[in-house]
Formats: structure tokens, C-alpha cells, sequence
């Protein structure tokens, strides 16, 4: 049995030092002890010294002024050595490039990963500047809310499908879906035409249009989205004018996949 087999002890200092380093995120990257020892469900005792271990190492910054802790240095030079993702994102990189430029919005690669959407790449349009909270490579979201995230759950087989929709699923606005009933009858409908257009459901005044990137047995292997201002996305006759664009990456993409 190799290494990670299941059947090997875990430590349990390692552990909980996994589960602070978990505990930031997008909209949690300045975290005060008493918030890491609530999110991380460790005592302060532990919190503290966990926190000061990982801090010789650079893996944690403390500000002084603030008296939060962030995310160090440390953390970032692991990142070019992180081997998930990389052929997809290689791949997709020049259609998701051109994306950006021909549509004027931000684009976007997620991936299915241990029951949420996994960000793999983005690329800002040159010409857009909103001061927003965007997802960015390593962001996780729940299927239920953004255009890329939802083709996601849409093409899950639909035990996996049913296993996420179990789980607890984010709100970020109050048109956020969250009831498995209604995610499941729009995942239907999302596979039917091919496409979704989710509004307002990460973050109100945006919408996100995304397609699936299929491999050549036709099944899921990634989602293209992008997202810019609701009033961008100009519809005629019930479907995103944009729609053609990503429909053109995410082909481009899974060709890229077949004959690479």
C-alpha cells in the first residue's frame, strides 16, 4: 500500500494545522485568533501555537496593528509546484485569452472537485475594471450559484449530482437557489440547451454565462464561464449574444484535449 493509504494513522498535529490553514479563503483572508480558533473548532491554547509553529515558516503573516493573521509566503511558493489541473489549464489558456478580449468579460476554467467547483484559471478582460469579489485560481464555490459552477453540477452523474445537493450549499445573495428540488429540475434544463445564465447569484449587479467542456466520450471534464455587469450581457430571442464565444472556447478546448 502506497503512502496515502487509508489504512495509515493520521497525526493529528498535522490535521489541525490543516484545518486553520482552511479556514481562509476569498472573504476570509485577515482572521483574528478568536475567529481561527472558532473556524478551525480548536481550543486557543492549540490555535496559538499551531499558529506560531506555522509562522516560522512563513506559511503564516501576523499584523501587529490589526492583530489578525493571513495567509504567508510560504503558501505562495508552494503554489508553482502543484501539479493539479496543470495539462487542463495548459490547454485551455489561449482559448480563455481570447475569450476575455473578444467578449469583453472575465473568464473563467472550473473543474469538479470533492463536491464543489473548483477555480483553475481566469483571465480579466484588459478593458474591465470592476471593483468586485471575483474567484480566482484555488477558489472553491458550491454548485449551486455562478454560470460555470452550475453547467458543472448539471452534467455530474446523478448520484454525484444528489450527493452535492445533500451537502450544505452557499447563499452569497438572497437569488442564490438553494433548494435541491429547484437545482435539480434547472440542472435538467441546463443539459437540455446546453448553457447557463446565472444572475445575480454570486454577487448582485453580475451575471455569469458558462458551457461545458466535454471530452470525446462526451463526458464532463471542465466548465468555461464569464462574468461581467448584468447590463453587458445583451439577449436576443431568450439566449446571451456572448453564448457563440464560449461555445467556440470550450470546443476549441476539448479538441485541444483529443488530439493532445
Amino acid at each position: 500500500m502506497g503512502e496515502t493509504g487509508g489504512s495509515l494513522s493520521k497525526v493529528r498535529a498535522v490535521e489541525r494545522a490543516m484545518a486553520l490553514l482552511r479556514a481562509f479563503g476569498p472573504t476570509t483572508a485577515r482572521l483574528s485568533l478568536a475567529e481561527l480558533t472558532r473556524l478551525s473548532g480548536l481550543d486557543k491554547g492549540t490555535t496559538r501555537r499551531l499558529l506560531q509553529t506555522l509562522a516560522s515558516g512563513d506559511f503564516i503573516e501576523f499584523d501587529d496593528t490589526t492583530k489578525t493573521y493571513s495567509l504567508g509566503a510560504g503558501i505562495l511558493l508552494l503554489m508553482p509546484a502543484v501539479q493539479y489541473g496543470n495539462d487542463l489549464r495548459d490547454v485551455a489558456a489561449p482559448a480563455l485569452t481570447r475569450l476575455a478580449e473578444r467578449s469583453g468579460a472575465t473568464s473563467f476554467l472550473w473543474t469538479y472537485f470533492d463536491g464543489s467547483a473548483l477555480c483553475l484559471d481566469r483571465v480579466k478582460s484588459p478593458d474591465l475594471h470592476i471593483d468586485t469579489r471575483w474567484s480566482g485560481i484555488g477558489t472553491r464555490v458550491s454548485l449551486n450559484h455562478s454560470g460555470g459552477p452550475r453547467v458543472l453540477l448539471a452534467y455530474l452523474s446523478a448520484e454525484e449530482r444528489a450527493k452535492v445537493l445533500q451537502g450544505p450549499l452557499e447563499r452569497p445573495t438572497t437569488s442564490t437557489v438553494v433548494d435541491p428540488v429547484a437545482l435539480e429540475r434547472a440542472a435538467t434544463q441546463i443539459r437540455e440547451r446546453g448553457w447557463e445564465f446565472a444572475v445575480d447569484t454570486y454577487t448582485l449587479g453580475m451575471s455569469a454565462l458558462g458551457v461545458p467542456v466535454l471530452d470525446r466520450n462526451g463526458q464532463l471534464v471542465a466548465s468555461i464561464s464569464v462574468a461581467t455587469l448584468t447590463p453587458q450581457f445583451v439577449i436576443k430571442n431568450g439566449v446571451p449574444e456572448m453564448l457563440g464565444l464560449l461555445q467556440t472556447a470550450a470546443a476549441e478546448v476539448s479538441a485541444r484535449l483529443r488530439t493532445g
